[in-house]
């Protein structure tokens, strides 16, 4: 089956029982509470996590450097923040995990170094000097 097709029904399945399980402990209204306030904390850990993202690129613009990891933050970052609105708590915990600069890193660290060593140049000449010599009749042999 497609991976994506996979995920869009496994994820609502997952989410719907552990609304039951966890709703059955503490209660509907806190549940729903629950849900509301992890999307609002996320959403503004997001916000601040972006900028911060967002500077940290400008910083490496002015060194004159590719500012690859932010950008790839970045957009990991948007994707946690879309997690974090979709109301279930594991896409909850998945979102708050991606958003964290610690666990993203150990999550994309392996992924980010591949990238960065298929971008280093090549080096597939050989440097050296030569001199043109002249073609003279004394120096035929």
């Amino acid at each position: 089956m497609n991976t994506l097709l996979l995920s869009i029904i496994l994820v609502p399945i997952v989410e719907i029982y552990l609304f039951i399980k966890i709703g059955s402990h503490i209660g509907a209204f806190t549940t729903i509470t629950l849900i509301f306030v992890t999307a609002v904390i996320g959403v503004y850990y997001a916000k601040y996590e972006g900028l911060n993202t967002l500077r940290s690129g400008f910083s490496q613009l002015t060194k004159n450097e590719i500012p690859a990891y932010e950008m790839f933050s970045g957009a990991a970052i948007a994707f946690s923040a879309l997690l974090l609105i979709i109301p279930g708590f594991a896409t909850d915990i998945l979102g708050f995990l991606i958003i964290f600069p610690l666990t993203r890193k150990l999550f994309f660290g392996k992924f980010f170094k591949n990238v960065k060593k298929q971008n280093e140049p090549k080096k597939d000449f050989i440097d050296g000097e030569f001199e043109e010599l002249e073609d003279d009749d004394k120096r035929k042999f």
